[in-house]
């Protein structure tokens, strides 16, 4: 996804920001949930979301434990009920 000159991704693209509360669990569990977040918008925003917006994806007790199908459905969701698809999408 990312093209050869300065390490910069090939067309628009949204910024993102994680975040895992200590409600999550402890260092490891919020690592692993944040890391689980990146890969579902790696995996899921690309073709789905809106380039000109910022989104902010909030780690959840269950994200890093939670099946990664189940995860991408929650954020398609998600995307539609804000009115954050691509259009055509």
């Amino acid at each position: 996804m990312r093209g050869a000159a300065g390490g910069r991704p090939h067309g628009p693209c949204p910024r993102i920001g994680y975040t895992a509360s200590r409600k999550v669990g402890g260092a490891v569990a919020r690592n692993r949930a944040r890391r689980r977040l990146r890969a579902l918008a790696e995996a899921v925003l690309p073709a789905r979301a809106n380039a000109d917006l910022d989104y902010v994806l909030v780690a959840r007790r269950g994200t890093a434990t939670r099946r990664f199908a189940e995860l991408a459905a929650d954020l398609e969701r998600a995307l539609a009920r804000v009115g954050a698809l691509k259009p055509g999408s």
